[in-house]
């Protein structure tokens, strides 16, 4: 052999020594040696303790599956017992993760291209522990030993790291979070065989079911939320479905928080970049109120609900996330209700916007949004404020709303919605045929313009602000009634259906306060009314369940039916205090003078009902009546002293020049000839 041939040789062989010598130590090598340098290092980078308790250790192994001569290259496997990884100290409680055993495997070749390619890791008996404070602080947002230095100029690093599976037999999560009082348990199970999209989400959804991976873990959760029991199970895809950004990861859920209940199943695009979510949700609870703890949305109280759905989210949008829940179907109470909805998740407050629509709309569910106990189920929406601190105050002297208006969650959100009741069921005393609202909350601020109702073949059309910034709350009402038939009012009153009457009305009420009862109780402001061609009677007063108006009806017209050539009022309205500047009934054979006054604060009356005959045919009684009391508890009578003389009403009438002038403006010029007020006010304007 010539003498480079012995140096080659020498040179091969002493390289294949070091091969055989490096195998052998690192085969043979005591990783627990190296456990007080790994655990120092990794709590030094994480600011947090870290420990691996148990044995430590790398096993060699040829992987038999790779092709050619990559089958030769012995692949490492890395065990690792008894791991802990604290919490910082912010929190007390000491360990947030705790593993009994991990095991992975690493593929060496892919180290050559600068990849950490780890294609398995088994967890054995994963526990962590998730804590948030009630000062806002948790344990899952990591303070790393470098994040305070500046990074931006920082080149990324050129090494990759893939994981294609995670497997483990059983994972617990408990979840303690004092701010949203919150103390939840999680199991997560794997299934053993993958279950198929279709078989969990059902066939109809097509948009969430192309190219979805199989569910692979189930899940249950037990404990509280918003110190509400809850319970949950659901599924979820595995770890290549978690990493694929084409696609899907399915996700499943059906979870119960108090009587409020979400149903949830669909996929989740590229979730590592969290590209997108889009599944069928399904809502049902004892009021919509209930869902802003679980969803972060601003919603009234309402009767029981529930409502079916499509949920598109998009996490990456410039202004922040934007979720459409469209084409949903439900009711509320026993009202159907439509539409769609987007939120989006914007500065300086997120907004809602959409259309609603009900097809059907029971009036009586509207109710509990003016703090009226009505509609089906209303006693659950009770509990359900009870249980959140809002039990209703209604005294039980009173008769306006007391339920107060919850204005410091008004500036969570903005809000742009329009709703539209195609068709209102109600009683027969309540003659409403449609609703229209187009609703607007920004900065706190409520603005309903218009509040349009169809009643009696007329409309109802106003305009209600709510300044929810102030404390306490502005509100200011503009209302204004036109061409309500007196036909379609009193539908079982046979003597009104030939009739052409109708009345027309105006108000302009502002007040402070967050109840309705408060608001009105410091109000100012005036109300108008006219009403022509009408008929009075104890029947009627029967009718619409006024005992008062029963017994003042009698004592003036005893048991007749008298015919209204027309009714006027013109009311000022000073802190609350209506004030009577015009009130009076114009009849077929007597004119009825009213004056005094109505408290909306302490909600009593001081009323004087003065009568003057026409003519030869006199009424019932000639002495004036009082209705005095409460709205709760009205009472009425004959008011001591002398009989009312001939002509005092008539000279009652010539003082009310102005009023009689503005009421006129309630009549439209097409009405003039058939309207009987017209002449009546425009001879009060002559005197």
């Amino acid at each position: 052999m010539s003498r480079t041939g012995k140096v080659i040789s020498w040179i091969v062989g002493i390289f294949l020594l070091l091969v055989v010598v490096v195998v052998i130590v690192i085969a043979t090598f005591d990783w627990n040696r190296l456990k007080p340098t790994i655990n120092q290092k990794v709590s030094t980078e994480l600011n947090r303790p870290f420990a691996i308790r148990g044995d430590l250790g790398v096993a060699w192994e040829r992987n038999r599956d790779e092709p050619g001569w990559r089958s030769w290259v012995p692949w490492p496997h890395l065990h690792a017992q008894d791991i802990i990884l604290g919490n910082p100290p912010s929190v007390a409680e000491v360990t947030m993760v705790h593993l009994q055993r991990v095991d992975a495997t690493l593929a060496p070749l892919a180290l050559l291209h600068k990849e950490v390619f780890i294609p398995w890791i088994k967890l054995e008996q994963p526990d962590a522990r998730l804590i948030q404070t009630a000062d806002g602080k948790n344990n899952w947002t990591f303070d790393l030993a470098d994040s305070d230095n500046n990074t931006s100029d920082r080149q990324p690093s050129a090494w990759g790291f893939r994981l294609d599976n995670i497997l483990f037999d059983q994972g617990k999560i408990a979840y303690r979070d004092a701010i949203n009082k919150a103390d939840v348990q999680v199991t997560v199970n794997p299934l053993g065989k993958p279950v198929p999209y279709a078989q969990v989400a059902g066939g109809k959804d097509e948009a969430g079911q192309k190219g979805a991976s199989d569910f692979v873990f189930g899940w249950k959760a037990a404990g509280t939320y918003n110190s509400e029991k809850l319970t949950g199970e659901g599924k979820i895809g595995g770890m290549l479905s978690l990493r694929s950004k084409t696609n899907p990861f399915p996700i499943q859920a059906d979870v119960r928080n108090g009587t409020t209940r979400v149903q949830v199943a669909g996929s989740l695009q590229d979730p590592m970049n969290l590209g997108g979510l889009n599944i069928r949700l399904r809502f049902s609870g004892d009021t919509l109120a209930n869902l802003y703890g679980l969803t972060g949305i601003l919603l009234p109280d309402t009767p029981p609900y529930e409502t079916d759905g499509h949920l598109i989210a998009r996490f990456q949008q410039k202004g922040g996330p934007v979720f459409h829940y469209n084409d949903f179907n439900g009711h509320i109470g026993d009202s159907d209700i439509h539409g769609s909805l987007t939120y989006s998740q914007i500065k300086p407050r997120p907004k809602l916007e959409g259309s609603l629509e009900s097809r059907q709309l029971r009036m009586a569910d509207l109710g509990p949004l003016i703090g009226v106990n009505s509609g089906k189920g209303s006693e659950k929406t009770e509990k359900a404020k009870a249980k959140r601190g809002d039990a209703a105050s209604q005294p039980a002297d009173r008769v306006l709303p007391h339920d107060k208006f919850d204005t410091k969650s008004w500036d969570v959100m903005d809000a742009d919605v329009k709703f539209s009741g195609k068709r209102i069921e109600h009683s027969d005393s309540l003659p409403i045929s449609d609703l229209y609202t187009h609703l607007v909350l920004k900065n706190g601020d409520l603005l309903l313009d218009p509040l349009r109702f169809g009643v009696a073949g007329g409309n109802l059309n106003s305009t209600i602000r709510m300044e929810g910034d102030r404390t306490p709350m502005r509100a200011r009402a503009d209302l204004h009634a036109r061409n309500l038939k007196l036909k379609q009012l009193f539908p079982g009153v046979e003597s009104m259906q030939s009739s052409m009457g109708q009345i027309n009305g105006d108000a302009k009420l502002n007040g402070t306060g967050n109840s309705v009862a408060d608001i009105l109780a410091t109000s100012d402001g005036s109300l108008k009314l006219l009403m022509n061609d009408g008929v009075i009677s104890r029947n009627l007063m029967e009718i619409v369940g006024l005992n008062v108006g029963n017994y003042v009806v009698g004592k003036l017209f005893g048991d007749d039916e008298v015919r209204i050539n027309c009714a006027a009022a013109d009311l000022n309205v000073e802190n609350g205090l209506a004030s009577t500047k015009l009130f009076v009934f114009d009849t077929e054979n007597a004119v009825i003078n009213i004056k005094g006054t109505t408290n909306f604060a302490n909600e009593r009356m001081d009323l004087s009902i003065e009568p003057e005959s026409k003519g030869v045919r006199i009424v019932t009684l000639r002495s004036p009546l009082y209705v005095k009391g409460t709205f709760k508890n009205p009472d009425a009578g004959v008011k001591a002293g002398p009989l009312i003389a001939r002509g005092a009403a008539a000279v009652a009438l010539g003082a009310v020049v102005a009023p009689a002038a503005a009421l006129l403006a309630l009549i439209s010029p097409s009405d003039n000839e058939q309207n009987q007020c017209v002449n009546i006010l425009q001879q009060m304007k002559k005197k």
